[in-house]
């Protein structure tokens, strides 16, 4: 199936990204609130809202192994 936001991605391990991501949509959701864009506006509302449940509230890692590699490395020898 496919996410939205796949928390899973290494991408997201760090906390400053999953911030700036979700601070990022809460900025543009203001931006459209002032421009009175309020249907724009709800619509960021709930990606923000969906981005900090994803990326802040549920959000738990994976353990990364010792070698920083996926799972199915290891077999490769040669």
């Amino acid at each position: 199936m496919m996410k939205f936001i796949d928390p899973d991605h290494p991408f997201y391990r760090p906390l400053w990204i999953r911030l700036l991501i979700v601070a990022l949509c809460a900025v543009w959701t203001a931006v459209e609130f002032y421009g009175g864009q309020t249907m724009w506006a709800t619509i960021f509302l709930v990606v923000t809202a969906y981005a900090g449940a994803a990326l802040l509230i549920f959000y738990k890692p994976k353990p990364v192994d010792e070698k920083g590699t996926g799972a199915g490395d290891e077999t490769k020898s040669g």
